[in-house]
Formats: structure tokens, C-alpha cells, sequence
């Protein structure tokens, strides 16, 4: 098993800034990658950036530029940097990790709010 747990959120003024965190616990064995998440309210949960066991990422095209998504090794523990933020980037954010034995497992953390609003 696989415990996920989030921080870093809060409000934040347009064009400020916010780290999340996401520390995992359990069993490594298998790990794939990390994803952060967000859901808006009345909206669908979309997949935000991702670091694989290589440290590749991705990022939606709604984040480049002003997210960055990274990883402390020793602290099992993965970043999510939010520059600039928007308004439109309010929304609950869920930290998913992947562990590929045999088939994939998946985990999710309980999430934390990001408010952006004047």
C-alpha cells in the first residue's frame, strides 16, 4: 500500500505563487510516476503535470510555462511549483502516484485547495 498526503495550499492573490507537496509512504516497489490533478467545482478532474522514475514531465498546456513539477528523492516527496497564478487555477489538487507491478496500482492523496482570488 501507498499513502499519499498533500500540502502546500491555500489563497493566493492573481499572479502569486504556491508549492505543493505530495509525500508518500509504503511500499515504493514498482514506482512509475507521480501526477498532480485538479477539480474545479461542477467540473471534471484533469491531469495537470507528471514525473516519471526518469524525471520526465509532462505538462497541460494550461500550466507550461508557469508550473513546474519536481522531486526529492530522499524525502519521497514530490513538488509542484504554481507561478502566475489565475483564477482559473482555483480548484482542489490530487497528488497520484502509479506503481507498475504486473499491472498498474494506483493511489490518491485527499487533495488540498487552491484558492486564487483578488
Amino acid at each position: 500500500q501507498v499513502q499519499l498526503v498533500e500540502s502546500g495550499g491555500g489563497l493566493v492573490q492573481p499572479g502569486g505563487s504556491l508549492r505543493l507537496s505530495c509525500t508518500a509512504s509504503g511500499s515504493m516497489d514498482g514506482y512509475f510516476l507521480t501526477g498532480w490533478y485538479r477539480q474545479a467545482p461542477e467540473k471534471q478532474r484533469e491531469l495537470v503535470a507528471t514525473i516519471n522514475k526518469l524525471d520526465g514531465t509532462y505538462y497541460a498546456d494550461s500550466v507550461k510555462g508557469r508550473f513546474a513539477i519536481s522531486r526529492d528523492n530522499a524525502k519521497n516527496t514530490v513538488y509542484l511549483q504554481m507561478n502566475s497564478l489565475k483564477p482559473e487555477d482555483t480548484a482542489v489538487y490530487y497528488c497520484n502516484q502509479r506503481n507498475l507491478r504486473g499491472e498498474f496500482f494506483e493511489y490518491w492523496g485527499q487533495g488540498t485547495q487552491v484558492t486564487v482570488s483578488s
